[in-house]
């Protein structure tokens, strides 16, 4: 099935469970995609850089406005489950779904941004993996901030795509209770066709970063159940804060490698390694960023291969069934492409940039080895870098 085909499929899909369910249609598309990051781990809430783009899976909420302050909204994917809330009371969470709470946390945080919301009608479906660290969650988070203030038509005007990012963090921090960074949320909103973003996560500036059409985004999930992610998540953005304390500055952007190398025999040996990744994949990524505009792809694959080593022995967030995948593919591309675990880790997914010419080597070596030494089957996806959250206005005879 093509892009466009597998869109269009899923649009019609969220418009007639909506109009089923609630008997008219939706005058509203919402859709905001997940992502991949080619590099830059965990450097987001370190206030450094990254270099993720949007990708051609998405989050697509139908939607109609409300004026009576209600939001009903009903989860496609979870065999329709429901939830309903006032925007006119606290909004409390919702201890029996879960899921709930990533769309009532984006209420509350438009709300203290400012908004005043009116209520709507919202059905939601998506096909980002989840589980996969490709940013379902953030995907979704966007979707809801745009719907949400959209359909409520004086506040539409008075937020931006950057600001409805900050507060899909801000709802997955503080009413989730996922430490993240703002990296998923941006990209998600922000997202550019055959870009990249390089991000910095401080100032939060944004340049595009040309991909090659020579080169695939390939994202092998490597189905291993990912384990300890919240807990770790959070262990590992309190040592690199308490290496930041050492080094007396605001975040460890701010530490150079050469005042890390000077330094780091003062520190605690495990913070001392959190720190190395952080401070060495900023700098990695910057490199990466200059390496894809000179079109270097030696270079890039040195960079990738080192952030995947760093991640593994620095870090500590590899597992055996992603190091098992990234030595497959790069046994397979050698240094014509790059290829390293990506999102939070403990499982999840490999992002490998791969010529267009090797997609099917790639995917072959993978199908035959990855099961001999896991017992699992990887699901693989080829993937392009797609544009970031938009609104799409439907006919009222859209069905």
């Amino acid at each position: 099935m093509t892009d466009q085909q597998r869109n269009l499929q899923q649009r019609q899909f969220v418009q007639s469970t909506f109009e089923h369910h609630f008997g008219f249609a939706p005058t509203h598309l919402f859709r905001a995609p997940g992502r991949v990051n080619l590099i830059g781990e965990h450097t987001d809430y370190n206030d450094g850089f990254v270099l993720p783009c949007a990708i051609n899976y998405q989050t697509i909420i139908a939607g109609r406005a409300r004026t009576d302050g209600i939001v009903r909204v009903i989860a496609a994917d979870y065999d329709n489950a429901e939830d309903t809330f006032s925007l006119n009371d606290v909004i409390a969470h919702n201890q029996e779904a879960q899921w709930t709470n990533y769309v009532r946390g984006v209420a509350v945080h438009l709300i203290k941004h400012g908004l005043t919301l009116t209520g709507a009608d919202i059905v939601i479906t998506g096909n980002v993996p989840q589980g996969a660290g490709l940013s379902s969650s953030a995907s979704l988070e966007v979707a809801v901030g745009l719907a949400l203030s959209h359909l409520s038509q004086d506040a539409a005007s008075d937020i931006s795509l950057q600001d409805i990012a900050l507060v899909g963090q801000a709802a997955e921090n503080y009413f989730v209770g996922c430490n993240c960074g703002i990296m998923d949320q941006l990209i998600s909103a922000l997202g550019e066709p055959g870009h990249a973003l390089l991000i910095d996560c401080r100032s939060l500036e944004t340049k595009p970063v040309s991909l090659n059409s020579d080169m695939a985004v390939m994202i092998i999930n490597s189905n291993k159940q990912r384990g300890l992610v919240d807990s770790e998540y959070n262990s590992r953005r309190e040592q690199c804060e308490a290496a930041a304390d050492f080094f007396g500055v605001k975040a460890l952007r701010d530490v150079s490698v050469e005042t890390f190398e000077a330094q780091k025999h003062e520190l605690n040996t495990v913070i001392a390694k959190r720190a190395k990744h952080v401070v060495t994949e900023n700098a990695r990524t910057l490199a990466a960023a200059d390496a894809f505009e000179r079109g270097d792809w030696t270079t890039l694959s040195t960079l990738m291969a080192e952030s995947h080593r760093s991640m593994r022995d620095d870090f500590e967030i590899t597992v055996p069934e992603i190091d098992a995948i990234v030595d497959i593919v790069s046994s397979v591309i050698g240094n014509e492409g790059g290829v390293r675990m990506t999102g939070g880790g403990f499982g999840g997914c490999v992002v490998a940039l791969v010529p267009v010419a090797q997609i099917q080597s790639v995917t072959d070596a993978i199908v035959k080895q990855y099961d001999l030494t896991s017992g699992l089957v990887a699901d693989i996806y080829v993937c392009s870098a797609e544009n970031g959250a938009e609104v799409i206005v439907l006919k009222e005879d859209a069905l």
